[in-house]
C-alpha cells in the first residue's frame, strides 16, 4: 500500500515565480517516488495556477483551510466548492495553528462534514499542546475525534484521513518515538471504533509534528501511520526529496 504525504507549505512562499519553482522539484520528487502518494497544500492564492500547469496524475492538491459555509458574508473565507473548483481534492481541517485562532472542535466537525458533502476529502488534524505524565493527551484527542465525527455516517468514516500533530513537536526537529505514536495510532482507531463502528479499524492516520528525512522511515515501519503531513521540511526542496526518497 503507497504511503501518503501532505505537503504543508504553510504561508509560503512569497511570489508565484517561487512557487512554481517549488512544486518543479516537489512534482520531481513525487515521480521518482513510486510508492508515496502525494497531497501539495500551497496557499489558497496558489493553488488554481500550479493545479493547471500539472497534467499528472502523481499529485493531488489540498486547501489549508476552508470553511463549512457554502457561500455569503464570510469576508476572508474560502468555501470547499471554491477550493473544489480550483483543483482541490483535499482540504486540512482543524490545523494546529487554525485551532490557536480559534476555530474549535465543533467547527472542525462541521468543516469534516461539509467536505464529504462537497466531495472533498477531509485531513482532519487533532492533537494536544503539550504532554503530561498523567495521560490527559488522550481526552483532548478523543474530544477532538468525537467532534469531529459527531456528523459523519459510519458509511464515509474511512473517507476522512486523520492526522495526529503534537502541537508541541510542530516546527522543530525531533519528532516523537514511534514507539509513542504506536500507542496513540490503537488509541484513535479504538475511539473512532467506540463512535461509529468497525470501519474506524480501516482509517487511515498520518503523523505532523517535526517529520524530517532522518526520521520519516523509522516512523513509517514502527508507529502503524500510513504517511505523514510535513510542514517545514516541505518548503526545502531537497529535504524534501530526500524525505521522498526514504520512505519510496
Amino acid at each position: 500500500m503507497k504511503s501518503i504525504v501532505v505537503a504543508n507549505w504553510k504561508m509560503n512562499p512569497v511570489t508565484m515565480r517561487e512557487a512554481k519553482k517549488l512544486f518543479d522539484a516537489t512534482r520531481k520528487a513525487a515521480e521518482s517516488a513510486k510508492n508515496v502518494s502525494l497531497i501539495v497544500a500551497p496557499p489558497a492564492i496558489f493553488l488554481r495556477e500550479l493545479r493547471a500547469r500539472y497534467k499528472g496524475k502523481r499529485i493531488a492538491f489540498a486547501v489549508q483551510s476552508a470553511s463549512a459555509e457554502g457561500g455569503g458574508a464570510y469576508t476572508g473565507d474560502t468555501s470547499l466548492l471554491q477550493a473544489k473548483d480550483t483543483g482541490a481534492q483535499y482540504a486540512i481541517v482543524g490545523h494546529s495553528e487554525q485551532r490557536a485562532k480559534g476555530e474549535t472542535n465543533e467547527t472542525a466537525g462541521k468543516i469534516v462534514a461539509a467536505a464529504l458533502v462537497s466531495g472533498v476529502t477531509p485531513i482532519l488534524c487533532v492533537g494536544e499542546r503539550e504532554r503530561s505524565h498523567n495521560g490527559e493527551h488522550f481526552t483532548v484527542v478523543k474530544e477532538q475525534l468525537r467532534a469531529a465525527f459527531a456528523n459523519v455516517e459510519p458509511g464515509k468514516v474511512t473517507k476522512v484521513l486523520v492526522a495526529y500533530e503534537p502541537v508541541w513537536a510542530i516546527g522543530g526537529e525531533k519528532a516523537m518515538s514511534p514507539r509513542d505514536m504506536h500507542e496513540m495510532t490503537i488509541f484513535i482507531r479504538k475511539t473512532i471504533v467506540g463512535l461509529k463502528g468497525e470501519a474506524g479499524m480501516n482509517i487511515k492516520i498520518l503523523y505532523g509534528g517535526a517529520t524530517t528525512e532522518s526520521n520519516a522511515l523509522p516512523m513509517l515501519k514502527e508507529s502503524g501511520v500510513q504517511g505523514f503531513i510535513v510542514g517545514h521540511v516541505s518548503i526545502d526542496a531537497v529535504r524534501f526529496a530526500i524525505l521522498m526518497s526514504s520512505i519510496s
